[in-house]
């Protein structure tokens, strides 16, 4: 096993990527401490691991309370004794041009889209100090290496991403904390939704997808679950500040 006696953290885990990742660690040999929102959601997946064999414990937590984000975390790493992975994935997709999006839309793309991830990662950054070494994984989009028309909250906050990922690279490298974002594109999941409503319906993003998309479909949370575990494992024990895109082709 790959992550033998490792604890993972993961935030927004209750579905679709955060769940299959949260899965994937877990049959890795990682004790995860499933997080969401929606506490039945995480109870769910969670049993769902311990009910495979593997082990995890559900916690409802909300990732815009900087002071319950911060405990969850810190309550994880006193009570197991260390942490070693911490995938932050929460989001929101908001659609919209300039003129279509709120002021109240953009801060709140802002508040998940990036404040969560930093707020968590400063939560984790002394216990894996103190510890020698960790991994970092933030969720970005495949929007953070190009522009998605009409989608100025979204393409906004997910290139900010990967600028707040780098510089954590570099800056706590020499400590072997490595921080990499993950860059996915069309993953068949309710995330979707936001595209959907911007293009009209799940049968137009299909279409554009067939066209747009190299590899012409989705890809599956299965696939991004297998990313997850490289960036989480000492297989990548060299890859710091990496924005590891997985979309088809579909940004080529």
């Amino acid at each position: 096993m790959l992550l033998e006696n490792r604890i993972a953290f993961v935030t927004a885990a209750g579905s679709g990527i955060g769940a299959a990742g949260a899965s994937a660690l877990a049959r890795e040999g990682a004790h995860v401490i499933v997080t969401d929102l929606n506490a039945d959601a995480a109870d769910f997946v969670a049993k769902g691991i311990r009910d495979a064999g593997f082990s995890a414990e559900a916690r409802a937590v909300d990732v815009t309370d900087d002071a319950a984000l911060t405990e969850a975390i810190e309550a994880t790493a006193e009570t197991h004794g260390r942490l070693d992975i911490l995938h932050s994935h929460a989001g929101l997709q908001v659609e919209g041009k300039l003129e279509e999006v709120t002021v109240d839309n953009m801060d709140a793309s802002w508040a998940l889209n990036v404040r969560a991830h930093f707020v968590a990662a400063q939560a984790a950054l002394p216990f894996m100090r103190r510890q020698g070494g960790g991994s970092i994984i933030i969720t970005s989009s495949n929007s953070g290496v190009q522009y998605d028309r009409e989608m100025i909250a979204y393409a906004t906050t997910k290139h900010a991403i990967l600028a707040m990922t780098r510089q954590m690279a570099a800056d706590y490298a020499h400590e072997n904390i490595r921080f990499n974002s993950l860059c996915p594109g069309f993953i068949d999941t309710p995330f979707n939704k936001g595209f959907e409503v911007q293009m009209g319906g799940r049968d137009r993003l299909e279409s554009y997808i067939s066209k747009s998309v190299p590899m012409g479909r989705f890809g599956t949370v299965e696939e991004i679950a297998d990313a997850i575990v490289f960036l989480a494992s000492e297989k990548s024990s060299f890859i710091t500040g990496h924005a590891l895109v997985i979309d088809g082709g579909e940004c080529i």
